[in-house]
């Protein structure tokens, strides 16, 4: 009898709203699965590389993306500068280029931070190339980007808020740009051409607070709301690198709290930049609590070099390549081993992330079948409420479902977890799907899946 009352409790409590009609099963087994230390990659989190490129140049390299993955690395930043274009739209060639590269990341299961600015390359030594572009040019050519922007939005994973001033940093606008209202306009311009599924972000959080203006975090009750406010997280190019990180922050210890409640719903990341006394590289310990705090999801390989290389020399590299961004993992799932033919089947599988921040794209949540006889796979997806941007830094969550088994022949069956990518076109590649740090679990067929040893039984 305790059976019947769990199931019926599970259905009860399901998350999704689902479990209408009978349930015919027995079981369910308690499974309990061994956490991972083993590094690997996910997509939209980790260490990155930095490729920058002028007006109408190379193209990214195929062989050096494919190389990527040799290096548990799925995203890069991509910068375009626009120097040709200060005061004309952007050429057949330029709007070429980033089609192009958008499907060689695609081909290579990797995806991007992009970013846009008109100086950076050279800034120092020649003054001419530091002047940025006016409004009217940052209009222009951000309808010019809106459609490059959503045929390949599923392989752009956030977008940098530039544009203004040198590198696209928000600072020493020629244009004057730095007011409130020049930045409002262009934040605004930007979320209204970017698709509404990429969320941007901003240098430093008192940009955010007066282009919105209040100092309230975003929190549960507007984080993933779609608004404008829950669409904007926060970039730091000089992480840890001086008492208030380069201008990033104005009051270090309550900007530091607010990037931390906005964590929880929307990205940050960066990079490092040469710390301020010379010499001052931070310990380990600071930059591991520190990512922590301010729940990164992403850094630069690339800059700066001595301090990423301090960290690796002092041990704490390895940690950051697990737990910048999110790290799923199973915990226990209580599955049934046999259900009648054509019956709906209940599960709860709990996971937990031990990663430094959330997920912050939705990904499909769905039930593999592998015949165990014939090798087939049918792939049931699981309710669309089931968001697993609700599973926490260092915090558990509950998949709960009740699945309809119509269709299936009777059989046995083993049964995996798969967290694809919603992008149609992606989701059945393996690169672009969700591994669990769990031992023995992940597989790379069917796109990419998650093994939750156990076998269920379908017949009378």
């Amino acid at each position: 009898m305790k059976w019947m009352v769990l199931i019926t409790m599970l259905l009860v409590s399901c998350a999704c709203g689902k479990g209408r009609g009978t349930v015919s099963q027995e079981g369910p087994a308690e499974i309990s699965y061994t956490l991972s230390n083993e590094i690997f990659s996910n997509p939209e989190r980790g260490f990155m590389h930095l490729y920058t490129v002028e007006s109408e140049g190379a193209s990214l390299d195929a062989g050096r993306l494919q190389a990527l993955a040799a290096e548990n690395v799925t995203l890069i930043h991509r910068v375009y500068y626009f120097e040709k274009f200060k005061k004309n739209p952007l050429s057949d060639a330029e709007l070429a280029l980033i089609k192009g590269d958008m499907q060689l990341l695609r081909n290579a299961g990797v995806k991007c931070v992009l970013g846009f600015a008109y100086t950076g390359i050279d800034y120092v030594e020649n003054t001419e190339k530091g002047e940025d572009a006016p409004l009217s040019s940052i209009a222009l050519h951000l309808d010019q980007l809106k459609p490059v922007l959503e045929d390949n939005k599923d392989v752009i994973a956030f977008v940098q808020a530039g544009f203004i001033g040198p590198w696209g940093e928000w600072h020493s606008s020629t244009n004057g740009l730095e007011t409130p209202e020049n930045m409002r306009a262009v934040l605004n311009k930007m979320l209204d051409v970017i698709p509404k599924e990429i969320m941007v972000q901003v240098r430093t959080p008192r940009y955010k607070q007066v282009i919105f203006g209040t100092n309230a975090p975003v929190d549960a009750s507007t984080g993933f709301s779609g608004s404008g406010r829950a669409r904007v997280g926060h970039y730091n190019d000089c992480l840890m690198a001086s008492a208030d990180d380069y201008g990033t922050y104005t009051d270090v210890q309550a900007d530091k709290q607010y990037i931390s409640s906005e964590g929880l719903y929307v990205p940050t990341g960066g990079e490092t930049c040469p710390p301020i006394p010379a010499g001052n590289t931070p310990g380990c310990p600071d930059a591991t609590a520190t990512l922590r705090q301010l729940r990164w999801t992403y850094l630069n390989l690339d800059w700066y070099g001595p301090t990423i290389n301090a960290w690796k020399a002092a041990g704490c590299f390895e940690e950051l390549q697990r737990n910048l961004g999110y790290r799923l993992a199973l915990e226990s799932a209580q599955l049934p081993d046999k259900v009648a033919e054509g019956q709906k089947l209940g599960i709860r599988i709990k996971i937990a992330n031990k990663g430094y921040a959330p997920l912050y794209n939705y990904k499909v949540v769905s039930i593999v079948f592998k015949d165990m006889g014939a090798g087939t796979l049918r792939e049931l997806r699981l309710s669309a409420d089931i968001d697993l941007r609700g599973c926490k830094p260092l915090a558990e969550f509950q998949i709960e479902d009740s699945i309809s088994t119509a269709g299936i022949p009777a059989g046995t069956y083993a049964m995996y977890l798969k967290i694809a990518d919603q992008a149609e076109g992606l989701r059945q590649r393996a690169a672009f799907s969700i591994r669990l740090a769990n031992e023995n679990t992940w597989v790379t067929e069917g796109g990419g899946m998650n093994d939750l040893r156990h076998t269920l039984t379908i017949g009378n």
